[in-house]
C-alpha cells in the first residue's frame, strides 16, 4: 500500500500538484477502524489511520495517509512512528480489560501501567475510575460513572493514553 501512495506522490496527484499548499504540520492522528477515507493530499489512497495536517498559511485541515504525512512534514520515519505508536496503543487496549488486575484490601480491580496507577470501583449503580501518579503527585477521579467495569477500564486506559500524549507533545 505504501509503494502505490509512493507513486501518487511522485506523480503529483491531488494536491501534491497545486501551488501554495502547504505541505507540514501534523496535529494528530486517528484510527477509522478501516480504511475508509480517501487522502486528501494525494486524492487517490483510501486510508484508515488518518494524520491531521494543519498549516497557519492555510485554512483547510487536511486528512492525510502515513506516506502523505511523512513527505508533508520531511520526516517519513517520524509519520510512520506516529503511526506505530497508535496501532500499539490500538492492540493494548484491546488486551487492557483481561490483563491480571490486582484487587486492592477494599476489593477494587487496580493495576500499574505507564507511570500510572488505575483503580476501578464500584460507585451507585455503576462503576468509575481513579488514575494517579505513581507518587501520588496528580490524582484524577473520573467524574462519569459507567454502567459496566470493563467500561470504567477502557475510559481509564483512554485517559492514560491522552496523558502520554500530553507529557510527549510537551
Amino acid at each position: 500500500m505504501d509503494i502505490q501512495e509512493e507513486q501518487y506522490i511522485a506523480s503529483k496527484r491531488g494536491k501534491w500538484s497545486q501551488m501554495g499548499v502547504p505541505h507540514k504540520g501534523c496535529v494528530d492522528i486517528e484510527d477509522l477502524g478501516e480504511p475508509q477515507l480517501t487522502c486528501q493530499m494525494c486524492e487517490s489512497q483510501i486510508i484508515r489511520y488518518v494524520h491531521y495536517m494543519e498549516h497557519p498559511k492555510h485554512s483547510e485541515v487536511l486528512c492525510v495517509g502515513c506516506v502523505c504525512a511523512g513527505h508533508m512534514e520531511g520526516d517519513i520515519t517520524a509519520a510512520r512512528n506516529r503511526e506505530a505508536s497508535m496501532r500499539s496503543r490500538i492492540e493494548k487496549r484491546k488486551r487492557w480489560t483481561t490483563r491480571k488486575w490486582k484487587i486492592s484490601a477494599k476489593g477494587n480491580p487496580w493495576i500499574r501501567s505507564d507511570g500510572y496507577r488505575i483503580i476501578v470501583y464500584q460507585k451507585g449503580t455503576g462503576w468509575s475510575a481513579t488514575v494517579s501518579t505513581e507518587d501520588n503527585s496528580s490524582v484524577q477521579h473520573c467524574r462519569k460513572i459507567y454502567p459496566t467495569q470493563e467500561r470504567a477500564k477502557l475510559s481509564a486506559f483512554d485517559h492514560v493514553t491522552r496523558l502520554l500524549s500530553k507529557k510527549e507533545n510537551s
